[in-house]
């Protein structure tokens, strides 16, 4: 059977969330969600995951996942918001660990980094195989970005790529974050690229030129052909170069640290204070 996709887009965070589904009371999946965020009042709404869920309800869908394809620095994730309104498991790389432990001791966070990890329902070993229904899946191990990304391939011709690939004429994923690397990215997308031409390959942003509206999907061969960082005529150490070198001129994202004080909780805000009020850590004068 094949799968069906219902695709979201966040226009704040140039985000693509999706749900995959093989029809009317199926089974299904939400992947990289959002929770929106407006970082000048620190205010939070539900609208983009409100969306998907109404969609989910409409369809009389069954969640049996909340995907993560990594733990993102450019939005806030909603998986536990959808998981409290309609259920599902939400499941990252088991290398998450790593980042967990980072981005806890930056933070000096009161939860342990056991505890955090808790807060996800399944952590997926490299390259282990699972369902959305009758959908056959691979979580497919694709560090780089992180050390954590995955890449998830959906029946036999479509992979939900996360941050690993842009659009064609966007190009890759940056490196810069603690335990990226430009020498492993390269390798998991050569591994991606392996895939037939005609696999269909799903972005999780899109941050297009003004000659082009944001697109969502691509394919395996125009990005053999055409990605600007990484075409079949570009080598190892000429991506690891050009790479490292546009990285070095990169600004942090603006949600970096909102967003993954939010993530490693899979979604879940911090507890309230005494005071009952939130509150998210900004470190001064880190990066």
């Amino acid at each position: 059977m094949q799968p069906i996709v219902e695709t979201f887009f966040e226009s704040a965070t140039s985000t693509f969330s999706y749900v995959v589904h093989t029809g009317q009371g199926s089974p299904c999946a939400v992947i990289d969600s959002v929770l929106s965020y407006t970082a000048n009042s620190g205010k939070t709404n539900t609208d983009a995951a409100d969306k998907i869920i109404a969609f989910i309800q409409q369809m009389e869908l069954n969640v049996e996942w909340i995907l993560e394809t990594h733990i993102h620095a450019d939005h806030l994730s909603a998986a536990t918001y959808i998981k409290s309104k309609v259920g599902g498991r939400i499941a990252v790389s088991q290398q998450v660990t790593k980042v967990i432990h980072t981005f806890a001791a930056l933070f000096n966070l009161t939860d342990t980094a056991e505890a955090l990890t808790a807060q996800f329902d399944y952590l997926f070993d490299e390259d282990e195989t699972f369902r959305i229904g009758p959908i056959l899946c691979t979580a497919l191990y694709s560090p780089g970005h992180t050390p954590a990304d995955l890449a998830y391939i959906v029946g036999e011709k479509m992979i939900f790529v996360g941050d690993t690939l842009f659009m064609p004429d966007v190009g890759t994923a940056r490196c810069d974050f603690p335990g990226g690397s430009a020498e492993t990215l390269y390798a998991s997308i050569r591994r991606i690229l392996t895939y037939s031409d005609d696999t269909q390959l799903m972005m999780c942003h899109d941050y297009p030129p003004i000659s082009r509206t944001h697109q969502s999907v691509t394919t395996i061969a125009e990005q053999r052909k055409y990605n600007i960082h990484i075409n079949d005529k570009v080598d190892q150490a000429a991506f690891i170069r050009a790479r490292n070198r546009r990285d070095k001129t990169l600004e942090a994202p603006q949600l970096l640290f909102p967003s993954v004080q939010v993530n490693i909780r899979a979604g879940e805000l911090p507890k309230a204070e005494s005071n009952g009020m939130q509150y998210l850590k900004i470190p001064l004068n880190f990066l």
